[in-house]
């Protein structure tokens, strides 16, 4: 199956769950959806648990993906990383599954996959893929931070300057996932950002 047909399929599973809580999809009900047999569906994920996962994992790259833009939306490293800070509280608050990847907090609406990879005898390199170990809060703090740094460091710069700079990523990365769980006041999470950054040497 091509990828944009796979899509098509994620798409009407998460159309799916957002009419009524996962645990009342069903397979036959994702298919009608989309427009394919139940066969077609289960070929392609195998089971409730493979679509759960694949879900999962879409949402998860697609805001990985809102991080790369990010980092190439602004010139000034302060500006890229305000922006990877209100990505974060913006794609959370529009996204039920993008807010429980990155929180940890799975409701009682939302599948909930093991972490942990899963046995797999899938044939479809993007199921194999989704059964393989799917990230936690902790992943994402440091897939982000890491892109943060290398996208911002200087040329040149020095040991004791990377390691501060990795460490005002990191504060950033947590700053936005603190906005997930209460929004930032006057000044929105990239001011906050901002504010935080203001006395940090090596982000300018």
């Amino acid at each position: 199956m091509m990828p944009a047909a796979r899509d098509s399929l994620l798409d009407a599973a998460y159309t799916s769950l957002a009419r009524r809580p996962w645990s009342a999809v069903r397979m036959v009900d994702v298919a009608a959806v989309a427009g394919v047999s139940r066969q077609t569906l289960y070929n392609e994920f195998g089971s409730k648990e493979g679509l759960a996962r694949a879900l999962v994992r879409r949402e998860a790259d697609a805001y990985l993906a809102g991080v790369e833009r990010a980092l190439v939306s602004h010139g000034e490293p302060r500006e890229r990383l305000a922006a990877i800070a209100e990505w974060t509280a913006s794609a959370a608050r529009g996204n039920p599954l993008v807010r429980a990847v990155l929180t940890g907090c799975w409701s009682e609406r939302l599948p909930s996959p093991t972490l942990s990879a899963v046995p797999s005898s899938s044939a479809v390199p993007a199921q194999r893929r989704a059964d393989g170990p799917l990230p936690s809060p902790g992943d994402f703090v440091q897939v982000v931070r890491d892109r943060a740094v290398a996208s911002i460091t200087a040329v040149g710069a020095t040991k004791s300057e990377t390691v501060e700079l990795a460490r005002a990523c990191e504060l950033v990365v947590r700053l936005g996932l603190s906005c997930v769980l209460a929004p930032a006041g006057e000044g929105g999470t990239a001011g906050l950002v901002r504010d935080a950054l203001a006395t940090v040497r090596v982000v300018s």
